[in-house]
Order: structure tokens, then C-alpha cells, then sequence
């Protein structure tokens, strides 16, 4: 969306096409072993630089290039090991959601794109009528047994809590992308609630 202003632009973005969403705060662990994204990773490293995690519409993830989706997420390393050579497990944290303009694939196998970073969405406290997806979210969170998601816990934040709900709630990947391309935290939280009440509260996964 033109809101007026020039949007900011990233002309050479790696990709990393998968299946799976991510949203801005969330988290990523990848198992890297082919070379074009050992590559990547070791090019992110050094330049302290992002990529871009899209959801696959055609392919897969290991093998010839898949089509991306248009919007995604960017990411930035947080940590890495190398359990054995040709291995590269890393961490990384979500970003900033962008739009792609124009995708080529190199040689070895790695896309990269010309891409319009989306403007921060609008936020919203989370308000009365809305408050089971925090409540789900809260119980969650103070139950689990491993590291789901990162600090601080917003749970008055619209955009915290539907963003944290759509990476852990066992929704179609279809789903989890169309909730990542609405423009504010208020509108995905309303959206994620009605498919709680309607399915009774789902379960997130483990």
C-alpha cells in the first residue's frame, strides 16, 4: 500500500523459499546443507544482511527452484553452529514483512529479488472482545516446555499476539499466509479470533 511516501527498497535479497510463514518477531531454525544457502548464510553473516523467508506455492523446499509467494518476511541470523561439515544449523529472527518486484535465480540454484519493504502495520491494544487469543496465547506460552517464541510477551499488542497465534496455531499454510498479507494487527487478531470461536479454541502445535 502507497501511504505517499517513497517505500524503501532492498535490490538484491536472497531468498528462501519454505514451507512455512514468518512473521516479524517470529523465530526460524534451519538444518542448511546445500550450497547455494550455506552461501547465503555465510554471505548474511558477514554483511550482518537479510533474507527474505517465502512460502513455497510450487516445489519444494531442497531441489530445482520453487515459486515463491509475492509476500514475505525478512530474516536476520541470530545464531549458528556447524555440527559437521556441510551442515549449518542457524536461528533466525523475523523482521519486516516485503513485497517482491522482481525475482531472478542464479546459476547455482538461489533466487533473489528486488523488494518493497511493506510499512510497519498499525498496532492496536488488544481489546475486550478479543481477549481469547491472548488468554490461548498466555497459557501457551506459560506452559511450554521449549523456547517458542522470543521475549518480551506483548499480550496487550494486537499485532504480538495474532502474529504469535498464526505461527503456533495449526492452520492451513494457506491460512497463515493470507493472515501474514493483512495490513494491520487488529484486523489479523479479529480474523484469528473468529476461527478460534470456531473451532473451539485449537490447539497450537507443539
Amino acid at each position: 500500500m502507497n501511504t505517499g511516501a517513497q517505500a524503501q527498497r532492498i535490490q538484491n535479497l536472497p531468498l528462501f523459499p519454505l514451507n512455512a510463514v514468518l512473521f516479524p518477531g517470529g523465530r526460524l531454525a534451519l538444518k542448511l546443507f546445500e550450497q547455494r544457502y550455506l552461501e547465503m548464510a555465510k554471505e548474511c553473516l558477514r554483511a550482518n544482511g537479510p533474507f527474505g523467508v517465502c512460502l513455497i506455492l510450487e516445489g519444494s523446499e531442497v531441489g530445482e527452484p520453487a515459486v515463491p509467494a509475492s509476500v514475505g518476511c525478512t530474516a536476520r541470523i541470530a545464531n549458528w553452529d556447524m555440527p559437521q561439515l556441510g551442515m549449518l544449523n542457524i536461528r533466525a529472527l523475523g523482521e519486516q514483512r516485503f513485497r517482491v518486484i522482481e525475482r531472478r535465480v542464479e546459476r547455482n540454484g538461489l533466487a533473489r529479488a528486488e523488494v518493497e519493504l511493506l510499512p510497519l502495520e498499525p498496532d492496536a491494544e488488544v481489546p475486550p472482545g478479543l481477549a481469547l487469543g491472548a488468554q490461548l496465547l498466555r497459557r501457551v506460552l506459560e506452559d511450554q516446555t521449549g523456547d517458542l517464541t522470543e521475549p518480551p510477551y506483548r499480550y496487550d499488542s494486537c499485532s504480538w499476539v495474532s502474529a504469535r497465534l498464526a505461527e503456533l496455531l495449526p492452520l492451513p499454510l494457506a491460512t497463515k499466509q493470507a493472515l501474514l498479507e493483512l495490513d494491520g494487527g487488529l484486523e489479523r487478531l479479529e480474523a484469528l479470533h473468529v476461527a478460534l470461536k470456531r473451532s473451539g479454541a485449537a490447539r497450537p502445535q507443539s
